[in-house]
């Protein structure tokens, strides 16, 4: 039986993140070095893993998780979905102004497509009191730039980022790069990923293209677009379709108009897929899952932390993503975690749970890796710790 070692990590302001998911080297934080499906079992030291040496306590309780950093909210979806349009529609609405607009990629008829095309710069304003980046480069220096600029006056003083997509991205490098990322973490706070899924064309797309399901599993909240362009029947058969994926809140836009708060209210969306007697929904996602723990004791902060890193280690790959709010032992609020494969925000104690339920809950969307072991993994940590 081989020999488990725990590698170094390596040391910087947090690993950045190539767009196909690679971390680039010379950077540090949840991420190990040369950590792979290959390499399943270099992970970080635990402490390492969800909030680095000063994991206990959780610093200055928030009454909110995102306290004063500036939220973000990525808008995703597939090619043709309504992303733009959407996103025209917001900054257009009082509740719109004062955004940073973040282009990850030029689609097919962008923001203000002649004006950015037009442009020498980097960033443009938009009115409203909105301004739009293009990001020819890295995600991570863009909105560091922008911050920078902000700072300096020179571009208005944005109130929230809204980044929107390409239609075949991946969101999972993206939400990985503001945990991995901790000089960029202190002043964003990922809010929400927002995916656009259009009611003519979604359900051939999440058939056939893996993008696109990603783009859904790995949602916050849902937008269906063009729902005037399908019938009853269809739109019925795309949400039933959605719903083998996720539960996450869903909504329609009608020519791309929404109520603002949809988008950009602070939630902690938790809601997860109930479970299916068979594995009829399972089969439609290609393997992709999601499922809720409770626990109804308060956890020891090291038993969330071990069953955590031994998951990682075996399976990181394969947890697409984490978050949930965890009664630790101790600790007068719940604290916020959120995961994303190998690499995890740091965690946040709130002042108040912000419900009466006050049990663990763990919402986990995993890909071929079933509730059962896992529930039964934090089981075993926790009758090991007892």
């Amino acid at each position: 039986m081989p020999q488990l070692t725990t590698p170094s990590v390596i040391p910087g302001l947090g690993p950045g993140i190539h767009g196909d998911g690679r971390v680039k080297p010379g950077h540090d934080a949840a991420v190990v070095a040369g950590a792979t499906s290959a390499d399943p079992l270099s992970i970080a030291p635990v402490a390492e893993l969800f909030s680095g040496a000063e994991a206990l306590p959780f610093g200055r309780r928030q009454r909110r998780a995102r306290g004063a950093r500036i939220p973000v909210t990525i808008v995703t979806g597939f090619l043709g979905s309504g992303k733009t349009t959407l996103i025209r529609e917001l900054l257009a609405c009082p509740e719109g102004a004062n955004t940073a607009l973040v282009i990850n990629e030029f689609g097919e008829e962008g923001i203000d497509h002649a004006l950015l095309r037009a442009s020498s710069d980097a960033t443009v304003l938009l009115g409203n009191g909105c301004v739009c980046c293009a990001v020819r480069t890295d995600l991570q220096e863009s909105l560091r730039t922008l911050f920078a600029d902000r700072a300096c006056g020179a571009v208005p003083s944005f109130e929230r980022v809204v980044i929107e997509t390409s239609g075949l991205a991946d969101p999972g490098p993206l939400l990985q790069t503001f945990a991995s990322d901790r000089a960029l973490g202190q002043e964003f706070h990922l809010q929400a990923l927002v995916t656009v899924v259009d009611a003519p064309g979604g359900a051939g797309n999440l058939a056939l293209m893996p993008e696109a399901r990603q783009q859904v599993a790995l949602a916050d909240r849902i937008v269906l677009s063009k729902t005037d362009r399908a019938d009853t029947a269809a739109v019925a058969a795309l949400t039933g379709q959605i719903r083998e994926l996720t539960a996450a809140p869903l909504a329609s836009a009608a020519h791309g108009v929404i109520a603002p708060g949809f988008l950009l209210d602070e939630g902690l969306d938790l809601a997860v897929r109930p479970p299916v007697a068979h594995d009829h929904a399972h089969a439609h996602a290609q393997g992709i899952d999601s499922f809720a723990l409770f626990f109804e004791a308060p956890l020891p902060w090291p038993v969330f932390e071990q069953a955590m890193a031994v998951l990682t280690a075996l399976r990181g790959a394969d947890l697409l993503r984490v978050k949930g709010l965890v009664a630790v032992e101790g600790v007068r609020g719940p604290v916020v975690v959120h995961a994303v494969q190998h690499v995890a925000h740091r965690p946040v104690e709130l002042e108040t749970w912000p419900e009466g339920d006050r049990r663990s809950r763990l919402v986990f969307i995993t890909r071929n890796l079933p509730r059962a072991p896992v529930e039964a993994l934090f089981a075993a940590v926790a009758g090991v710790a007892v």
